[in-house]
């Protein structure tokens, strides 16, 4: 079987290689836009009446990327640049001929989801490396997005930066208006020299999905493809001064717990302070330092019941480990469009510090980073002390990162982590490569090696993997090799003692055969084949193979696909999904799975995932249903649905369904004043939690929080049934000063 698929994958590449024309290369007579110094400064409120406006000449004529690649834009966009000696001003004009009738938003959350607004993003590439990017986005509210770019395939999606925006709308469209310190950015240090950035902006209006772009880019690419990008001349930005920025904090809590007998007291209360410093101490070096660090005020996790053999990943989502995430972040995972396999391996995850097993707190004493970035260079390391917990000894967290950049984008690099506790430690050692052969062609690599000090047990960890990508297709083979002993208590693997063979393949065909082409996007069938075998053992695990003959992307951002899938299972253990325990043995079984999604800007939008078929020696109906509602974006609800059923699986035939529930809401007074809430209802453990968070930004990037927590656990296993609650209270209070 392994020898089938490689065949099938070399027949796929062999096509792929005569195809690398699809994607047309960068211009290199870039686009230009010239920015203007003024004196005066500017009032930000989404107006551009200020006579310094006038001043510059600006640039329209975007060029579509989204639905018809290379042809002008329906739509009028124009750009002005103006800066002083504290700020870079861009006035970005968005007209349309519905005015704001044809603006779509869904919520007002930081960082939002860019598939479902009207958006402008632009990206600048400062050191002209055209590999690093700093993004700045915003929607027609005014509601911002950032984010740090290396190479187009690593993000800091979460990393925060102070700028503000405000926007205007209109009968004629939106406006926006932004001003970024210079301090925000990071340049090179040529004084009294203009200087000229690779710069991009791309302009979404969301009614018809279309992209465009001030200097166009193949549409398998992000704008953050910098190679791609136009040049902003003419910047004269200030020397480089002192720039240390200081987020201190306090906290106050209240804490009750009900039927914890004496392992909690019933009342608690604290008081704590702390904070972060940040020194940017030149463009391309900054030291990050944290104490007493708290995060209070994350995102909650998301539950998610899981049927299948994998670990689930839990993304990041404390600011601290956000921040320069995409240099210690290696890693070889699926795509969005569930291209690349199903093998996740991430040598170092934040996740494993300050966190348990079950995504519960554990307190953080303090730490520090330090970061080098430069066009040729990169490096850094962080040190974490975690404190004592629940009878656990205090624990101390490294993690050490270098990379060479060669070429237009390859790159090779080394990490090392070290988890340290008396008496015992954990280190990974690790060598990872990027390369791209063409425009088109990519190769991902890390190899790992692990060593538990006081048990002797080393392990390693190898993943390759292959991508093609045209406008016309995706190609790509993994393959990976993680043995038994393989022990990374500093980062992630969805799957152990295992070797993967994942090939796939998804077409996109927009010609002039597709039907109903006035809202199909595209026919997008494809092929995604898996085969797992045991390493310690040589003997075959598991082959999955999904084929997808009808997939039908709409120019809305919707999408129908119908698959069908049969799978092959060798269990040498007990599997116990959501406590159903299935006994060791051969088994094969089949499926078959749609998924649906509507416009997800629409007002009331909905995604739907549901797969009937057999599973293992019964069968399994998963469903999962997803509503939003946003009568206006002040206002989002969002509810999800999933259910497992199953019927005759196992050792008992046990026939039962868990069904989990999550609603959440977001109600705000304006991108800066906001309230959020979350529940979720689980029947795998009989839980049920709520989230409650008040926050205001009353500063950029200056918060107050007020915090509500409680969450209710039965225990099954008393007679009677004891429901264990606990209720949290928390106010905190955050404020950052940049000198």
């Amino acid at each position: 079987m392994k020898i089938h698929f490689t065949f099938i994958f070399l027949l796929l590449v062999a096509y792929a290689l005569g195809q690398d024309a699809v994607v047309f290369k960068p211009n290199p007579h870039r686009r230009e836009l010239k920015a203007v110094k003024i004196i005066g400064n500017i009032k930000v409120d989404g107006v551009l009446d200020e006579p310094e406006w006038a001043l510059a000449t600006g640039a329209s004529d975007f060029i579509q990327v989204e639905p018809y690649q290379g042809k002008p834009s329906q739509f009028v966009t124009v750009v002005k640049v103006i800066y002083n000696q504290k700020y870079l001003y861009f006035g970005i004009v968005c007209k349309d001929p519905k005015g704001k009738k044809a603006i779509m938003a869904t919520d007002f959350a930081r960082d939002f989801d860019y598939t479902r607004h009207d958006l402008v993003n632009l990206a600048f590439d400062t050191f002209n490396d055209q590999r690093n990017a700093m993004v700045f986005a915003t929607n027609a509210y005014g509601v911002q997005r950032d984010l740090l770019s290396f190479d187009d395939l690593y993000y800091d999606i979460d990393w925060d930066g102070i700028w503000s925006v405000r926007t205007a709308r209109s009968d004629s469209g939106w406006v926006a208006e932004m001003a970024i310190p210079w301090k925000t950015l990071r340049y090179p240090r040529n004084k009294d020299t203009l200087q000229s950035w690779g710069f991009n902006l791309y302009r979404n209006r969301r009614l018809t999905n279309e992209i465009s772009a001030f200097s166009p880019f193949p549409r398998i690419f992000s704008a953050t493809h910098m190679n791609y990008a136009g040049v902003l001349t003419n910047l004269q930005p200030p020397p480089h001064a002192t720039n240390i920025t200081v987020d201190p904090y306090i906290l106050a809590s209240q804490d009750h717990y009900t039927n914890f007998g004496s392992t909690e007291p019933p009342h608690t209360s604290a008081f704590k302070y702390g904070g972060d410093l940040k020194w940017t101490i030149t463009p391309n070096a900054v030291l990050d330092l944290t104490a007493n660090t708290d995060f209070a005020q994350a995102d909650v996790d998301q539950e998610v019941n899981n049927t299948s053999r994998f670990n689930v990943f839990f993304p990041e989502k404390r600011q601290f480990f956000l921040e320069n995430a995409s240099l210690f972040g290696v890693q070889v995972t699926m795509n969005g469009d569930q291209a690349g396999g199903s093998m996740h391996y991430q040598p170092f995850n934040s996740r494993t510090i300050g966190l348990d097993t079950s995504g519960n707190p554990i307190p953080i004493v303090g730490g520090g980073r330090f970061v080098y970035r430069s066009a040729s260079t990169n490096y850094g390391a962080m040190a974490i002390r975690q404190q004592g917990y629940d009878g656990a000894p205090a624990t101390n967290f490294f993690v050490g990162r270098f990379s060479q950049n060669f070429g237009s984008q390859d790159r090779i690099g080394g990490l090392v982590t070290l988890k340290e506790q008396p008496g015992a430690a954990n280190i990974e050692s690790t060598l990872d490569g990027f390369f791209r052969i063409g425009e088109s062609n990519s190769i991902n690599a890390i190899a790992t090696q692990s060593t538990t000090t006081n048990t002797g047990q080393r392990g390693f960890a190898g993943v390759v993997q292959f991508f093609n990508n045209t406008n016309s297709h995706e190609i790509w083979l993994t393959e990976s090799v993680i043995t038994k002993n393989f022990d990374p208590k500093m980062g992630f693997i969805s799957r152990s003692d295992v070797i993967a063979t994942t090939p796939g393949m998804n077409f996109f065909y927009r010609g002039n055969l597709l039907p109903f082409k006035s809202f199909l996007l595209a026919y997008s069938p494809g092929i995604l084949p898996e085969l797992y075998y045991t390493a310690s053992t040589g003997k075959f695990s598991e082959a999955d193979l999904p084929v997808f003959p009808i997939w039908f992307n709409f120019k809305d951002g919707g999408f129908f696909g119908y698959g069908f899938e049969s799978v092959w299972q060798h269990l040498t253990a007990t599997f116990s999904p959501l406590n159903v325990n299935i006994a060791p043995g051969d088994y094969k079984y089949f499926n078959q799975q749609i998924y649906f999604s509507t416009d997800p800007s629409k007002m009331l939008n909905t995604q739907v995932t549901f797969t009937a078929g057999t599973y293992f020696n019964g069968k399994l109906i998963s469903a999962d249903y997803k509503v939003q509602f946003a009568p206006v974006p002040y206002v989002s609800f969002q509810g999800e649905f999933n259910r497992n059923q199953f019927e005759g699986v196992g050792i008992d035939n046990t026939s039962k369904a868990i069904n989990l529930y999550i609603l959440q809401g977001r109600f705000a007074l304006n991108p800066r004043l906001q309230l959020t809430g979350i529940y979720q209802k689980n029947a795998l453990n009989n839980s049920n939690s709520y989230n409650i968070r008040m926050a205001w930004e009353f500063s950029p990037l200056s918060y107050l929080y007020l915090i509500y927590n409680r969450g209710v656990n039965t225990q099954l296993t008393t007679t009677p049934l004891i429901a264990q609650t606990e209720d949290h209270l928390i106010f905190k209070a955050s404020y950052l000063q940049q000198f």
